[in-house]
């Protein structure tokens, strides 16, 4: 088997130990040594470049191109779905070479890149989102119609549940469909116009089943949620991470100490919201105003959060804003107090350790998968990171170099 060495960079490897000079050699998809003056078949110059493990977003929508409901209305059904190869090559090219889809994506558009059918990220799926009737998944319009985001399909239970009962069904449901994570709304959103993100979706009973399911089938499940009565129900519940958090209290926080609940702040997604709008996009007016209120709100919420020591996995609700801008996370996310180290942390092993797959990805440690990213510059500075990622590499082979995917030796359309 050939050994190759990635030279002559800086090494950051994902532990949270600090960037220095270094090598990393890998050897049949696998990372056999990290050290100094390591030698090999073949060698990747990595010079004035770092060197980093496999980068992780914990939520995307690859079947999502934006949130303008007009362009939504007027795109065929099956489109989504060739937008969802592009999507995943360009997320791909940042070097994210894991993502958790938080809806839209189906057990097809997954087994298609785990198969090699198409190139993209590994993929844990949720499928859809679970939601109470006027909740945050309820895509019923004062008109009469209804129109959701990502509506059900074959591939696609309905997920608009009311009880214990038809809770528990379509837990199972989307388990049977593929569901590698279970998603459930406790808490009203920014992007459904009839509900309020400050009130809380789901009595306890509800959740208390919905997390039975899951544990019976070693499922782990994520909350979109964003009042703070919302995020306390998941934490007490037994919910492994919340997502979004903007309107955390110290109560929210402390339980979330305790429980060892992980956030996911998602801090791009009410800025990507006020972009989309500012670029034409058509929303509903109370879905601006609750864009343009929660953003401060976020923010303060995840500094607080990041201060007392939560857990952090990125996350950035791509497919509510561009795919390709995922790294933009990591600046926002020091914005609220991370350090650059820390950023790193959180968009690599702790991604990986909440996703549930540390033993394998998330660090460049020897007998874990050689996934690896070639960063030009210093991973101090977290500006323009997208245009800085020189190659990626997963399982020790190029997928992507300059930008775009390369497929079968050979640069794909970005």
């Amino acid at each position: 088997m050939t050994r190759r060495v990635f030279s002559g960079g800086q090494v950051l490897d994902g532990t949270g130990a600090p960037a220095a000079a270094g090598d990393v050699a890998v050897e049949d998809g696998r990372i056999v040594a990290v050290g100094v003056g390591l030698d090999g078949d073949e060698v990747v110059d990595c010079t004035g470049a770092t060197v980093l493990p496999g980068l992780f977003d914990c939520h995307v929508h690859v079947m999502m191109s934006g949130v303008d409901l007009m362009r939504t209305l007027q795109t065929p059904f099956s489109y989504g779905f060739y937008e969802a190869l592009h999507n995943l090559r360009r997320t791909l090219a940042l070097g994210i070479t894991s993502v958790r889809d938080a809806g839209g994506a189906d057990l097809g558009v997954a087994e298609a890149v785990r198969k090699g059918l198409i190139s993209g990220p590994r993929m844990q799926i949720a499928i859809s989102m679970l939601s109470q009737t006027g909740g945050h998944g309820d895509g019923w319009h004062v008109c009469g119609a209804e129109f959701p985001l990502m509506g059900p399909h074959p591939g696609r239970p309905r997920t608009i549940v009311d009880g214990p009962d038809e809770m528990r069904r379509t837990v199972r449901e989307l388990l049977r469909a593929g569901a590698d994570v279970i998603k459930v709304a406790t808490s009203g959103g920014v992007l459904s116009a009839r509900d309020d993100p400050r009130h809380p979706h789901f009595r306890p009973v509800e959740l208390d089943v919905l997390v039975e399911e899951a544990n019976a089938a070693h499922v782990a499940v994520m909350a979109h949620a964003q009042g703070a009565e919302g995020i306390k129900n998941a934490v007490r519940a037994g919910i492994r991470s919340i997502e979004h958090g903007i309107y955390l209290d110290d109560e929210a926080i402390e339980l979330m100490l305790a429980h060892g609940t992980w956030l996911v702040p998602t801090l791009a997604a009410p800025r990507a919201v006020l972009a989309a709008v500012a670029g034409g996009a058509q929303l509903p007016t109370a879905v601006v105003e609750k864009a343009r209120v929660v953003q401060s709100v976020h923010d303060e919420s995840v500094t607080r959060a990041i201060a007392a020591g939560v857990k952090v996995a990125m996350g950035t609700d791509s497919g509510v804003g561009p795919h390709g801008d995922n790294l933009v996370e990591l600046g926002l996310m020091a914005d609220c107090g991370l350090t650059p180290e820390q950023a790193w942390h959180a968009t690599t092993l702790s991604a990986a350790e909440l996703l549930g797959v540390a033993g394998e990805l998330g660090s460049l440690e020897p007998g874990k998968r050689a996934d690896v990213v070639v960063l030009d510059g210093d991973a101090g500075d977290l500006t323009g990171l997208a245009g800085r990622v020189r190659e990626v590499w997963r399982d020790g082979e190029l997928v992507a170099a300059g930008g775009a995917t390369v497929e079968r030796g050979v640069i794909a359309p970005r």
